[in-house]
């Protein structure tokens, strides 16, 4: 299992963790990715059935934060301003803007 928190616009966002299979993450995180964002995750798949039932399963594993062991990925909801940082969609890669690497 691979911990996936979920980061939302909402103002009273929890940041709450879940637990993922290795194929739920895999259908979120492609390619090695780490960071994603819901909307280009849906426009990547054309059949939305694998997908939904993969978060349908996800949202039953919350995962409490003092127990989890590690955070594989980040899923971003309505934060779109938070796309150009991450350009390569893997969070050790994380750049302002203008190119310079935040860490």
């Amino acid at each position: 299992m691979k911990n996936i928190q979920v980061i939302d616009g909402a103002v009273n966002c929890v940041y709450d963790i879940f637990a993922a299979t290795d194929e739920e993450f895999a259908l979120i995180f492609p390619d090695g990715q780490d960071v994603a964002f819901i909307d280009e995750v849906y426009r990547r798949r054309a059949d939305d059935t694998a997908l939904n039932s993969a978060f349908e399963a996800l949202w039953e594993r919350r995962v409490v934060k003092t127990q989890a062991m590690g955070i594989h990925g980040l899923l971003f909801y309505e934060l779109d301003e938070k796309k150009p940082f991450y350009p390569t969609r893997r969070d050790e890669d994380a750049k302002n803007p203008g190119g310079r690497r935040l860490r």
